[in-house]
């Protein structure tokens, strides 16, 4: 029987802060290094990057989103599907999302994902521009389920189980996430995928926000046992890694760790 396998890259850059123009041309440049994928994943807000006080001058209606239609075009360029990171979609005056649009070879607009949760701490206040998302998303592409996720959601291992009982194959986390916890970032994206027997692609922008803060950078492509396919660490770039579908599925079939899971854990204080 032949392998299920999908060929994932993963776009790293560094977004200019309220600079559309110049991270299109960003993505332009390194877009033209990609050959012979099935999926482009793009990081977090690299539309406009991360500064939380500027989301809004970089707000797009969906219906006439400069954005999509340029991740419209890159899909059609290269004949792969694009989880296209996030951008700030405006619904209304007073109704922002951090969304990820997910678009199909053909250019087709297939689904949209808001990051359910959002950072509001240690000077960040992405809640006061941004409303959180009421959905989680699990995308099919090539016949394969991706469930989508944003930066802080990986904070929260119920969205991942949750994906995981509803047939995920891959998990997606598309950041921006700071330098200052690196930890956080080698662990938690390892503990998703190990957790739940399931590929992750985490994709981080990298390099300098203002004169303060900084991005991590170090995007990386894991495989269901928590061994890493490929990264990239302090740099622009892109990565790229085949994960067999088939061998994840054999493996989850003689490793069943998901049926001794309880209902319920009642707790005892002593």
């Amino acid at each position: 029987m032949e392998e299920k396998k999908i060929t994932i890259t993963a776009i790293q850059l560094c977004a200019k802060i309220g600079d559309k123009k110049n991270n299109f041309k960003k993505i332009q440049e390194l877009i033209s290094k990609v050959k012979n994928t099935d999926v482009i994943v793009f990081p977090e807000v690299w539309t406009c990057g991360w500064s939380c006080g500027d989301f809004r001058q970089s707000a797009e209606y969906i219906k006439d989103s400069e954005t999509i239609e340029f991740l419209k075009e890159l899909a059609l360029l290269k004949n792969a599907n694009i989880i296209g990171g996030s951008f700030i979609q405006k619904v209304d005056e007073k109704t922002f999302y951090n969304t990820c649009p997910v678009i199909d070879r053909k250019g087709n607009l297939k689904a949209l994902y808001n990051k359910n949760h959002l950072y509001s701490y240690y000077g960040c206040n992405e809640g006061k521009y941004v409303k959180a998302g009421d959905e989680a998303l699990i995308v099919s592409l090539d016949g394969i389920n991706f469930g989508i996720t944003i930066c802080y959601d990986i904070r929260f291992p119920e969205i991942f189980r949750e994906y995981r009982k509803f047939k995920a194959d891959v998990f997606v986390n598309c950041a921006a996430w700071a330098s200052t916890k690196p930890v956080q970032w080698e662990i938690m994206t390892k503990s998703r995928a190990i957790e739940n027997q399931t590929f992750m692609v985490a994709v981080n922008q990298y390099g300098p926000i203002n004169n303060i803060a900084t991005n991590l950078g170090h995007s990386r492509i894991i495989d269901y046992n928590g061994n890493v396919l490929s990264e990239i660490l302090s740099q622009e770039g892109i990565i790229q890694s085949e994960l067999n579908l088939t061998q994840m599925y054999e493996f989850r079939r003689k490793c069943t760790i998901l049926n001794d899971v309880k209902k319920c854990y009642r707790i005892k204080l002593a």
